[in-house]
């Protein structure tokens, strides 16, 4: 989710403030570690032991008292022999037994973090296959302000109904049922069964499955997730539902299913709204590939918050407006559907292409919001799309990383979303050759690291390698320090028009190498390259003021230490 455009939603400028400041993840702030934030953030033996390959998961939901219960049966293969693994499912949480080849075995709960003990009689041998059965109840964590804080949202519909949902992202799966959770380990696969009243409609990831009445009243939903998922995507979303259903035919005749779920007496607005979803998926298939879970078909959902980006069932809460709630500061974003382009864009970024660690979410988020852009330019052309990009400079603050510290389960500065498209957009001019650059876009996301984990270092090797070029320096530069280049220049006049231009960059970066993009009266961009190190070019103006940096091109701080005299 784009936060900072969530939060705008008050006051700009205030609240703008008030989100760089905002706790990363569940709620803590970027201080000291603790040996908790180390259980749930690195790859300790009692993790790296084994790797999960299928979850089948069965929850209740009891919407009066607000609690859940179920059974979580975790599949995996053993990489190492291990008699001790760790699950994670948080600390609130009630676990009712856990039982490992029909025996009930012990387990040492620290933090939030589950230590099972097979027995030695019970040891998983490498290579072998096995099964935990982990039952559990509790009152699971509300959230106040979804999907921000992340957790359960209990609401009712404008007629009574209950109303309710789940959010995750940042703050874990674990936090309602128990897991591997890790970014880095998906399961292959996945069953998620949900049991709830009769009046309502249980509405989860992947392919619909049926339903069962129950003789106590309940229903029992199921639904099958036939590809890799986050934990956190794992979504529960309860409504008095509507359901209707389209199809989108690809360039090569492949359809894919649509299917929208929403409150019944929304069902005219959500027809209407939900008509943008084929042009996007058009825009998509040019630059991204196709839908990268078509058998498992593409769901809007209506839920009680603003959005999120569950894999194939993508949460929708914008009201039925466009922009976000009708607001965008670039004007341009008003023409569409926020939630509907930038969670669905997620798909690509973040669901298919995934991080293995936390500090990496940037991944996710740098590049689904540069994405946007993709799409404005779809629309409109280039220019506009530049218009739509820069339109995010003001939401940027420069205080902290957009790549996280590794092994904590912490992410980096929540820039990683607006700065992240502008670092993109300036990879996109610096390399000066758009066939190759959306080649290279395509490429990432439909065949090199689809439906893969991914870190930061794999992904830069992939680019330069793709490429040609090296972004090495920039990389580093950009995504691992806080301030962006500044492009520091003396403009001297020399005699008659000829003036005399010294410049160089100012980076934390040694060595570092970038070109620039002036202007010199003609309105005609000049690539100058540009470094550390001083360097003077000579030009003819017809006075100072012709000169000019083009910003929109290249995301940097320009600083002009000309003295009055010079200017």
């Amino acid at each position: 989710m784009n936060l900072f455009l969530k939060i705008t939603l008050l006051t700009f400028f205030c609240f703008n403030f008030c989100f760089q400041s905002l706790a990363i993840g569940n709620g803590r702030q970027a201080k000291g570690f603790t040996r908790c934030d180390t259980l749930r953030g690195s790859l300790r033996d009692e993790r790296t032991c084994y790797d999960v390959t299928y979850y089948d998961l069965s929850v209740t939901i009891d919407t009066a008292k607000q609690a859940i219960s179920g059974v979580n049966k975790i599949y995996y293969k053993a990489l190492q022999t291990f008699d001790v693994m760790q699950i994670d499912f948080f600390s609130n949480m009630v676990i009712d037994k856990i039982e490992y080849k029909g025996v009930v075995v012990p387990y040492k709960r620290e933090c939030d973090a589950v230590f099972v003990y097979t027995r030695k009689e019970l040891t998983q041998a490498r290579g072998s296959e096995g099964s935990l059965e982990v039952y559990f109840h509790g009152y699971p964590k509300v959230a106040r302000n979804a999907p921000w804080d992340g957790g359960f949202t209990w609401k009712y519909d404008e007629e009574g109904t209950p109303f309710i949902a789940t959010s995750v992202q940042g703050i874990g799966a674990s936090l309602w049922y128990p897991c591997k959770d890790y970014l880095g380990d998906e399961p292959d696969s996945m069953r998620i069964s949900i049991t709830c009243p009769q009046n309502l409609t249980a509405v989860s990831n992947g392919q619909y499955e049926g339903v069962e009445k129950n003789e106590d009243g309940t229903q029992q939903w199921k639904w099958f997730v036939s590809y890799p998922i986050n934990t956190y995507n794992v979504s529960l979303n309860l409504g008095n539902y509507a359901h209707f259903e389209d199809e989108f035919t690809y360039s090569d005749g492949e359809k894919l299913k649509l299917n929208y779920y929403v409150l019944k007496y929304n069902l005219d607005k959500a027809k209407e709204q939900f008509k943008q979803v084929k042009p996007m998926l058009k825009c998509y298939e040019k630059y991204l590939g196709k839908y990268p879970f078509m058998r498992d078909g593409y769901k809007l959902i209506e839920v009680p918050y603003l959005g999120m980006e569950h894999q194939s069932a993508i949460a929708y809460g914008n009201g039925y407006k466009n922009g976000y709630a009708g607001i965008d500061f670039s004007k341009i974003g008003v023409l569409f559907d926020y939630i509907i382009i930038h969670e669905s864009g997620h798909e690509w970024w973040g669901n298919s292409v995934s991080c293995k660690d936390l500090a990496d979410m940037w991944i996710h988020e740098s590049f689904c919001t540069y994405t946007e852009s993709i799409y404005v330019e779809c629309l409109h052309d280039y220019k506009t799309a530049l218009r739509y990009i820069n339109a995010k400079k003001n939401t940027v603050g420069n205080r902290s990383p957009i790549i996280g510290p590794y092994g904590v389960n912490q992410e980096g500065d929540k820039d990683m979303y607006s700065k992240g498209s502008l670092i993109l957009n300036t990879f996109r001019s610096v390399l000066g050759n758009d066939n190759l650059w959306w080649s290279l876009i395509k490429n990432i996301s439909d065949t090199t690291f689809k439906i893969k984990n991914v870190d930061a270092n794999e992904l830069l090797a992939h680019i330069n390698k793709y490429t040609g070029y090296d972004f090495t320096a920039m990389f580093n530069q950009y995504f691992r320090y806080a301030a962006i280049p500044t492009f520091v220049y003396t403009l001297k006049k020399a005699k008659g028009k000829e003036y005399e231009l010294k410049y160089r960059w100012q980076t934390d970066v040694p060595n570092f190498k970038m070109p620039v993009f002036i202007q010199t009266g003609n309105g005609k961009n000049q690539r100058i390259e540009c470094a550390n190190e001083e360097q003077t070019l000579k030009m003819k103006l017809a006075s100072p003021s012709k000169f000019l940096v083009n910003e929109n091109l290249i995301f940097i701080n320009v600083q002009n230490t000309s003295t009055k005299a010079e200017k």
